[in-house]
């Protein structure tokens, strides 16, 4: 009895082991899988961060209240915000690209825990970890100068920081010996199969070996498994295959042979003939004439001569009009003029030296050049130095001198020395009136002036918009953007005449450009029968207005076709020198300027429908004088995007609320002034 008590415990015993067994293997299962799915969402994530870092950056470095929710999906990862916030993290802020390997050590991990494979994770996670730190470093240390245009550094920011503390501490040399030794005692680490690589290319003749059979016992098959498919061994050249043949395990080695290179038959070399005369070949005379020429006739020109005609003047329906005078406007004492205080430029220059020295960068001299609002110093390193050990410094030197912001010029074009540009304590007004009052200005040749601002050595700013063509304005609220579209078009006021120039005012807030509706008979432009303002505010006449340019633009290039004219300027000077007939629907053209404020309300609102027309304007409409300049807050790839920012390549950045948002405006080679325009260019 007690006996069958004793068996009837043991089977139930053995029931609850079985089934304890099932369920811990469905939870290994299960936890196995939600890892590997969390292994491929973070790939996943990675992958769509190179595209889509510029947009996202600038969400999670200057958060607004509801956007983690991705209600509206302001975020562009294809994974979400989530998404988006782990790939900044590990990519962006600690190790960058090599923070790859992190899912793929999950995904190894996934694959134990799931029973799947087996593998020595102690040894990869070692080595997975070694690398993505070695790597990091690598990539921060030397190829930081080839990303400078990306908003993420390819080690990412802890790499970064710790190749500064180095080499900070013990010198670049120091740092690069650091590296190379770690890469060696890794190497070493796994030298067994190395050396027996090494071995066997230099001797070929192991490549020539006959194929060779293993025999092994059976009782030994999963550790012969273990070592042929372990992936912790690196891979052998030659290629090894298993087979179980009975209770037998044959491991089949083929040795690589080499190709032998066919002998390549060389081409019949093709046989020339001389032109040499036969002895047989008879002369023949042969007679040359010429035929008469055709009498000329006294005339200079085929057509009609219109040299006795009177040049068409387009100024002559508007004789009366008179331009604006400079009265207008308001005038300061010691206009531009710079004020310069020793006393504040000998405390920056020490202060400067004294930051350098203390993180060992030495220089060879100094020199201040004193602006209206900022003062540039131009420092000389000395022999050795590296410039992006003084670029970091950015923020050490604006804590020191106690400003409000910095900017280094590292190196500065043309000049064999960093600038430092610094705010003066007192900075003085450069104002409308002094920049139009120049003799610069006013003698200008340019069809599109314009003037906004002067440079650090009190030189008038100005540029050429028709060669521009187009424009991209960007500036946080409060920074200056709306300014700097007034001095534009006042620039165009100051110097184009109404028959020359044309403006299209869009403005979604209603405000900005209230004050030039007096202008609407002279030079506003609008679409005919609208009897609406001449200032645009309403979206659906913002689109209206944007197909009426297309087919105006579509009309001018008809003109231009007809008249056989490559540019607008050609075809007003043969239309001026009265070659074409306005009979035939020739007629002056005027350069049309559209100037829109707040573009991302427009595209928040109206979309592919004002995005499409101003795409295409802004792909064709230069050559007959339309010009466009749009201005905007926040230039994320979603406001700004491809189409539009690969057709103006004209920039200019204020300062934004992130700096990603600067990055997201890349500066063409072909533009007058910097990266960041200095801070003595705006008023």
């Amino acid at each position: 009895m007690a006996k069958k008590k004793k068996s009837k415990e043991s089977s139930i015993s053995e029931a609850l082991g079985f089934k304890n067994m099932m369920l811990s293997e469905r939870l290994s299962f299960m936890s196995g899988a939600i890892l590997f799915c969390i292994a491929a969402y973070m790939i996943v994530s990675f992958i769509s961060f190179f595209s889509t870092s510029s947009a996202d950056i600038s969400m999670i470095e200057s958060p607004k209240v509801g956007e983690i929710m991705n209600t509206s999906r302001q975020f562009t990862n294809i994974c979400g915000s989530i998404g988006a916030y782990i790939s900044y993290f590990f990519i962006k802020r600690c190790f960058g690209i090599p923070a790859f390997l992190i899912p793929v050590f999950l995904l190894l991990l996934s694959t134990q825990i799931m029973r799947a494979y087996k593998f020595n994770l102690l040894k990869w996670f070692m080595c997975l970890m070694l690398i993505m730190i070695w790597s990091s470093l690598v990539l921060a240390e030397y190829l930081t100068p080839f990303f400078g245009d990306f908003c993420y550094n390819p080690g990412g920011d802890h790499g970064l920081s710790v190749c500064n503390t180095i080499s900070n501490l013990i010198g670049t040399p120091g740092l690069s010996a650091i590296l190379g030794l770690t890469a060696i005692g890794f190497l070493t680490y796994v030298s067994a199969e190395t050396v027996y690589i090494i071995r066997k290319l230099l001797n070929p003749s192991h490549f020539f070996d006959k194929v060779k059979f293993k025999i092994v016992d059976t009782s030994k098959r999963d550790e012969l498994i273990d070592t042929v498919e372990d992936p912790t061994v690196f891979d052998d050249p030659q290629e090894q295959t298993v087979e179980f043949v009975g209770d037998d395990v044959i491991v089949t080695t083929e040795p690589d042979y080499p190709e032998v290179p066919q002998k390549e038959t060389e081409p019949e070399m093709p046989i020339h003939t001389t032109g040499e005369k036969d002895d047989d070949e008879d002369d023949v005379d042969m007679a040359v004439e010429t035929g008469e020429d055709e009498e000329s006739a006294e005339g200079e020109t085929v057509g009609e001569d219109v040299s006795n005609l009177e040049p068409y003047d387009p100024k002559r329906d508007l004789e009366n009009y008179h331009y604006p005078t400079l009265d207008l406007l308001k005038k300061y004492e010691n206009d531009g003029k710079p004020y310069i205080d020793m006393e504040e430029q000998t405390a920056n220059k020490n202060r400067i030296v004294q930051v350098l020295r203390n993180f060992g960068v030495e220089i060879s001299s100094i020199k201040a050049t004193v602006g209206p609002t900022i003062t540039l110093y131009e420092i000389t390193p000395a022999p050795g130095v590296r410039i992006s050990k003084i670029k970091n410094l950015e923020d050490d030197i604006a804590l020191s001198l106690a400003a409000l912001g910095i900017r280094i010029i590292a190196p500065i074009p043309g000049k064999g020395t960093v600038g430092i540009e610094v705010p003066n304590a007192k900075p003085n007004i450069v104002s409308m009136e002094s920049i139009l009052n120049s003799k610069k200005f006013q003698e200008s040749t340019m069809e599109l002036p314009c003037a906004i601002g002067k440079t650090i050595t009190n030189e008038v700013f100005m540029f050429d918009l028709a060669k521009a063509p187009h424009l991209l304005v960007a500036g946080a609220t409060g920074q200056g953007k709306s300014v700097g579209l007034n001095a534009i078009i006042t620039s165009l006021l100051y110097k184009k005449h109404p028959a020359e120039l044309k403006i299209v005012l869009v403005d979604p807030k209603k405000v900005e450009f209230s004050f030039y509706e007096p202008l609407a008979h002279h030079f506003l432009a609008q679409v005919p029968d609208e009897d609406a303002d001449p200032i645009i505010t309403d979206v659906t006449k913002v689109v209206r207005t944007l197909n009426s340019l297309c087919k105006e633009m579509d009309t001018r290039y008809d003109l231009l076709k007809t008249a056989h004219a490559h540019n607008i300027k050609e075809y007003n000077k043969k239309f001026v020198e009265r070659h074409l007939n306005p009979e035939k629907g020739h007629r002056y053209l005027p350069y049309i300027v559209v100037v829109i404020d707040e573009f991302g309300d427009l595209i928040m609102t109206a979309g592919k429908e004002v995005e499409l027309p101003i795409a295409r304007i802004a792909q064709l409409a230069r050559a007959v004088g339309i010009h466009m300049i749009i201005a905007t807050q926040r230039p994320t790839t979603n406001i700004i995007t491809g189409t539009i920012k690969a057709n103006f390549p004209g920039r200019i950045a204020f300062r934004v609320g992130a700096m990603i948002d600067s990055r997201t405006m890349p500066w063409c080679a072909t533009t007058c002034w910097t990266r960041r325009p200095s801070l003595s260019q705006w008023w």
